[in-house]
């Protein structure tokens, strides 16, 4: 019997000693992991730095985008009229030549009409025509009644006498006709 004690302490001292080869593999299987789990979230934490960084980058790059945007168009705004001046300041010019020039009212008379025709065709050029009125039918979307008269000569609601000239550019308008209306 003291033989088979003997056998059993052996036994449960092997097993003991397997428990705790064991229990240190599950340990340095646990360290391995641990390390792998630390090594893992130190890649993951990199990667969202530079994912941070991406993002910081990219809304930098907007804010700037917006910037020049909003500078653009105020440029664009600030010198619209430009092209228009541009093409305006020969007719402006040929007026200072015309009053240095003019020797009499005749010559004077002259360089206005060459220089208003010369305006007139640049304006046109840019959009801007005269809007018809007189002897038309009043239209409140072209047209501004500042009198009314009731003359036999004209139906009723017709536009007598144009006050001020009225303009559309590119089919708006931008100055309504001052007219006097024929109201019966």
């Amino acid at each position: 019997m003291a033989n088979n004690k003997d056998e059993e302490n052996l036994e449960e001292e092997s097993e003991s000693l397997n428990e705790e080869k064991d229990d240190s593999q599950e340990e340095l299987t646990a360290e391995e992991k641990l390390a792998k789990m630390e090594e893992e979230l130190e890649k993951k934490d990199e990667e969202l730095r530079e994912y941070v960084a991406h993002t910081q980058r990219l809304q930098a790059d907007f804010e700037n985008f917006k910037k020049q945007t909003e500078n653009q168009n105020q440029n664009i705004i600030k010198y619209a009229n430009e092209n228009l001046i541009n093409n305006i300041l020969d007719s402006y010019e040929d007026i200072g030549r015309a009053l240095d020039k003019s020797n009499n009212d005749e010559e004077l008379r002259e360089g206005l009409e060459l220089i208003y025709k010369k305006l007139t065709d640049t304006l046109k050029k840019e959009g801007l025509e005269e809007i018809p009125a007189k002897g038309e039918k009043f239209d409140p979307f072209k047209h501004e009644a500042l009198m009314v008269e009731n003359n036999p000569d004209y139906e009723n609601g017709e536009i007598i006498e144009v006050l001020m000239k009225g303009y559309t550019l590119k089919d708006k308008v931008i100055r309504y006709s001052k007219v006097k209306v024929c109201k019966k």
